[in-house]
């Protein structure tokens, strides 16, 4: 499938879950999470949860970097660059919803790609090969191209995997894993 139709095919099955279902394998894939090894780690960047797009519950995963006292790192959007500009969440941060219901960080400590050591990476769909479908504005391949090529990039959805994504391009940035509420695919 292309990656039109695959937004489109997500975001309809993503409007059907409740929120209650979406709590509950929000927490599956945390709890998955805790199987990687990835926990060596020092920075890690999460993005914070659009509930109206019905996306994965990032606080159990906040909740679990937090009790491994991690770095955690969110970012601010902006759409005239295509950039993310990385903060660090402290107890002094602002957050506050920009106009596409996006929670970001007001202002903070700003931290360069090159201290982040993990990614978890929203998405709709993603294949067998690692390759994944967003939103379709490129924050996320922009963003992990200033990553540091050891950086560990990490897929969290809803749904297993497509068999291939027809229409991929060569900037198109891989993932290592993606986590599922039952498997964790490793590329």
């Amino acid at each position: 499938m292309t990656k039109a139709a695959l937004r489109k095919k997500y975001k309809a099955l993503r409007k059907e879950l409740s929120s209650e279902t979406i709590d509950a394998l929000s927490l599956e894939i945390a709890n998955k999470l805790l199987e990687l090894d990835i926990w060596k780690h020092s920075y890690y960047h999460l993005f914070l949860s659009i509930l109206e797009l019905k996306e994965i519950q990032t606080e159990y995963i906040l909740h679990i970097l937090h009790a491994k006292d991690k770095e955690i790192v969110i970012s601010k959007s902006d759409f005239k660059t295509g950039d993310m500009t990385n903060y660090l969440l402290t107890d002094n941060t602002v957050i506050k919803k920009n106009s596409w219901n996006i929670p970001e960080p007001v202002n903070g400590i700003e931290v360069p790609e090159s201290k982040i050591d993990v990614v978890f990476i929203p998405l709709l769909a993603f294949d067998k090969k690692g390759d994944r479908v967003g939103y379709g504005k490129g924050f996320y391949d922009t963003f992990l191209s200033k990553c540091k090529p050891e950086t560990i990039k990490i897929g969290l959805s809803f749904f297993e995997s497509e068999e291939h994504i027809e229409d991929t391009i060569p900037n198109d940035i891989k993932l290592n894993y993606c986590v599922t509420p039952s498997s964790i695919y490793k590329f």
